[in-house]
């Protein structure tokens, strides 16, 4: 992957400051309301959706050439195992405009965001899975702003573009080979709808060997019970859930928790405050904590942007109250933390070479369970 897309960083991490999680999580804003939720009302397009047949449907698939999921940082060049899963990687929102509810294809901005974040986030399975990404129209990132029948149907249009791609990755994968499930944000509401919907209670659940659900907060009594998998207990634990929302001291979730609390979970009980699920990656426990020296190496970019290295031993972690609250010297991974000490840009980056660690070892499991 050419090393000039880092050059875009900035500027997709300035734009994800309203996109990746504020935007997506106040819903009651009214000046977001008014300069963020798209114009006019949906309109169900006239195609069927992008062919997955075709190889330009795919961010990363095995064999497609320049695959972002292959790109390493600049001290792990090479994959460390041999590849033994395969990993579906649904990225988050990319597409920033009001002028329609969900993402045209052809977006050439939108469609080079995603990259990025297939570099640098799906990248990290890429040792031990191959990894497929697709492209589909998602929600623009408005369509989180409210509650309305515009929003859902904007985002189930995303998400029926998201299934019809699982279903060419599982033809596309030997039978009976181990899974890695994973998203980010606006990826990771879809990862939930496709555990409910496609993995739990099917035969499809028991070769799942882990489902990293970033940056969307799950109750634990209130969704979990819906979606198949039971959290992950331990570092070496397959078949579960691992789900982080990332903030550094004094936390304040607010703007997260707000319109969570109170609101219906998947089986149909109220999500309370208290009971997001945290998994924290460096322990591989659910409510775990780590120090610093634990952490083997936070994805840092380079001062010209060019690059990426892997910087060991600043960033701990604990699990407090369903958050996973930073400890130790963050390196300067940019100016964008949201507010409320809200890490969400960063949710893979800070935990980059863990969250690899993390999926060779659950393959592992998986395969000695067998």
């Amino acid at each position: 992957m050419c090393a000039r897309r880092f050059l875009f960083l900035v500027f997709v991490l300035t734009l994800l400051v309203v996109a990746g999680a504020v935007a997506m999580f106040q819903f009651g804003d009214r000046v977001l309301l008014r300069t963020a939720v798209p114009k006019g009302h949906f309109t169900a397009p006239q195609s069927s959706g992008p062919d997955y047949a075709d190889n330009r449907n795919w961010i990363a698939k095995p064999g497609l050439a320049n695959d972002p999921s292959a790109w390493r940082p600049t001290d792990e060049p090479r994959p460390l195992d041999p590849k033994g899963a395969h990993a579906f990687y649904i990225h988050p929102t990319t597409y920033l405009e009001r002028d329609r509810w969900n993402a045209p294809l052809d977006d050439r901005q939108s469609t080079e965001r995603a990259a990025l974040f297939v570099q640098s986030q799906a990248s990290a399975f890429g040792d031990g899975a191959t990894v497929w990404a697709p492209r589909y129209r998602q929600a623009a990132y408005g369509a989180f702003l409210l509650d309305s029948k515009d929003a859902r149907a904007a985002l189930n249009l995303a998400f029926s573009d998201v299934e019809r791609a699982f279903d060419v990755f599982l033809a596309g994968i030997p039978a009976g080979e181990p899974i890695i499930l994973a998203g980010h944000s606006q990826g990771a509401l879809h990862l939930i709808r496709l555990l409910k919907e496609r993995v739990a209670g099917k035969p499809l659940q028991s070769r799942i060997a882990a489902a990293y659900v970033v940056g969307w907060p799950i109750s634990v009594t209130a969704d979990l019970p819906a979606l198949g998998l039971p959290p992950c207990g331990s570092p070496d634990q397959a078949g579960c859930i691992l789900s982080w929302m990332s903030f550094a001291e004094p936390a304040n979730p607010d703007l997260v928790i707000d319109s969570y609390e109170g609101s219906a979970g998947l089986t149909g009980a109220k999500r309370e405050r208290e009971d997001i699920l945290c998994v924290n990656p460096l322990a591989g426990s659910q409510n775990g904590t780590a120090p610093p020296e634990a952490n083997r190496g936070t994805l840092v970019p380079s001062a010209d942007l060019r690059s990426a290295t892997l910087i060991p031993g600043r960033v701990g972690a604990r699990c407090d109250r369903g958050l996973l609250i930073l400890e130790g010297a963050i390196p300067p991974l940019g100016p964008y933390v949201l507010p409320g000490n809200n890490f969400h840009v960063y949710d893979y980056a800070l935990f980059w070479d863990a969250v690899r660690t993390d999926a060779l070892r659950r393959e592992r499991a998986w395969q000695a369970q067998r």
